[in-house]
């Protein structure tokens, strides 16, 4: 196995670029790279397990036919390439589809995860200015008051009543053939969102740049090989689950495997006992809950799975020895963010020391460094903000939120957000957020998304939320409400409160906890300090621990 030290040595862009693609910076295609250069093979591209027990599978030839003619549906509505089309949809081959045809024709893809309500699609769409949304009949109703130019719609077989063209009907109509539009390195594929602390969710725009720099992570953290069964558990309503669920694997040949039902660790199993998965990535969310029902993975499990890769959090010591010393297998943290792709980690691939708990080392082709409050890069043993060096990153392709919002760099430097230490080995060791953003159950959250939602109903004058440290969530979303002085604090409108958010924003974002207080604590300026309540509820989590 080559060392991580060789791999940053013998790094060279123009090679790996010249090894990776098919296209050029100047001349290329992500569905090309993802599906045309793959014809011929006869391969399976997807493995899909449907929420009625159904099952399917699809070659890379079969996804090539069904997306030209989506393509060629979308131009007869006079998309074209440069456009923003969406996928409200769960795990199924329509998605996938979908994804192929809007790269085919040079639009860009945006993902609009399932539990996301009105208020978080209507934001998305508008900032950006989303042509077309893709959907089924279950997500189609979140959509009557929303406005978008186009909706197409995955109906049933016995629907009746039809409000928009349906999906497959519309593609019995179209011709398969339809010639790719080449683009560059700086066009956008992707068009993401990612929670702050102030403001709605900004747009994380994409380019095909990444792609490249996918397939880094997927070589030498992941390590992907092709004898391989891969699965990766994320949905690709987010990030990890687009980048390397579906672009990362594919580009590479690579079949993945989509189960449209809803995560549980006996789904889990049975899609990893029964694909035999070899190499298994997702959140330490999931893997936790594999942790808290480890009687249900028997012996078998241990024949065939090789690797298993963690992203979003710092995995727990107990997790990491349940897999080494029971299921024989190395589970590694890695580390990376909606803005920069997986960037750092645990490579499977690569021999370097391991240190329990840390984050990593830099993938190849990045560099990272922490900075100090001047922003001056320490020596090892030092905290600060985990930066990355884009002067020495030629991986990179964040271009700045909106496309052009750059107020997270300094000079050279990216500013992550997070607070770390440089460890002893030259690695990062993950200490905690340094704004006020919730990860909750792998997902991050934005207070402001919470409290403005809570602000539109009638009873609340004032409200800040925070994540509440929780040992299977890493965090919980808790609200601080002030209600208006001819409204009581009850069970039931707590109760009204959370409901409301989690029909205007999303199942995993309304607030689990709901504490009605008198005031908020503020700065002299008036700003709420959301770090003050909760360093209060880590004090009272530490005195309950302590009484018992």
């Amino acid at each position: 196995m080559k060392t991580l030290e060789q791999a940053y040595q013998e790094f060279n862009f123009d090679q790996f670029l010249a090894e990776q693609l098919v296209g050029t910076p100047q001349a290329i295609n992500a569905y090309v790279e993802c599906c045309e250069r793959h014809l011929g093979s006869n391969k399976t591209a997807l493995i899909w397990e449907g929420k009625n027990g159904e099952s399917a599978e699809w070659t890379f030839e079969q996804l090539a036919d069904a997306s030209g003619k989506l393509a060629h549906y979308f131009t007869s509505l006079g998309l074209k390439a440069g456009d923003c089309i969406a996928g409200l949809l769960p795990r199924t081959p329509e998605l996938l589809i979908t994804i192929l045809a809007t790269w085919r024709m040079g639009a860009i893809y945006q993902p609009l995860f399932t539990a996301f309500e009105s208020k978080a699609i209507e934001h998305r769409i508008n900032t950006a200015k989303t042509r077309l949304i893709v959907t089924n009949e279950e997500q189609r109703q979140k959509l009557n008051s929303v406005d978008v130019p186009h909706i197409l719609t995955v109906y049933q077989l016995d629907t009746l009543s039809q409000q928009d063209g349906d999906f497959w009907t519309e593609l019995t109509k179209q011709s398969s053939a339809f010639e790719p539009v080449m683009q560059t390195f700086a066009d956008d594929f992707l068009m993401m969102f990612t929670s702050g602390t102030t403001g709605l969710a900004k747009s994380v725009p994409v380019p095909l740049k990444a792609v490249l720099a996918f397939k880094g992570y997927m070589a030498y953290a992941v390590d992907l090989r092709p004898e391989d069964s891969f699965w990766n558990l994320a949905d690709p309503g987010w990030a990890y689950g687009l980048y390397y669920g579906i672009t990362g694997p594919l580009s590479l040949g690579h079949s993945i495997i989509m189960d449209e039902r809803a995560f549980s660790v006996d789904h889990a199993v049975q899609i990893i006992k029964k694909y035999r998965v070899s190499n298994l990535t997702g959140s330490p969310t999931a893997f936790r809950m594999f942790f808290g029902f480890k009687e249900k993975f028997d012996p078998s499990i241990k024949a065939h799975l090789r690797v298993v890769s963690s992203a979003g959090e710092p995995l727990t010591p107990e997790v990491i020895h349940w897999f080494n010393h029971d299921l024989n297998v190395n589970i590694y943290d890695q580390y990376g963010q909606t803005e920069l792709g997986m960037v750092i980690g645990n490579h499977h691939a690569l021999a370097h020391e391991i240190k329990i708990g840390s984050a990593g080392f830099a993938n190849p082709g990045h560099r990272f460094c922490v900075l100090n409050q001047n922003n001056e890069e320490v020596e090892k043993g030092g905290v600060g903000t985990l930066a990355i060096d884009f002067s020495q990153s030629p991986l990179v392709w964040f271009k700045g939120y909106d496309g052009n919002n750059r107020k997270s760099f300094v000079g050279h430097y990216y500013l992550t957000g997070d607070t770390v230490r440089l460890n002893e080995l030259g690695g990062v060791d993950f200490i905690g957020r340094a704004d006020d953003v919730i990860t909750t159950s792998g997902y991050r959250v934005g207070p402001f998304d919470v409290e403005s939602t809570l602000l539109e109903c009638s009873e609340v004058l004032e409200s800040a939320v925070i994540g509440k440290p929780d040992p299977e969530r890493t965090e919980v979303v808790k609200a601080f409400v002030v209600l208006k002085p001819q409204f009581s604090a009850s069970d039931a409108l707590s109760h009204k409160l959370q409901e409301y958010v989690r029909s205007r924003l999303s199942k995993h974002a309304y607030p689990k906890e709901i504490e009605f207080v008198e005031s908020l604590p503020k700065t002299s300026s008036g700003k709420i300090q959301r770090n003050l309540l909760k360093q209060q509820e880590i004090a009272k989590i530490q005195g309950i621990q302590k009484v018992g």
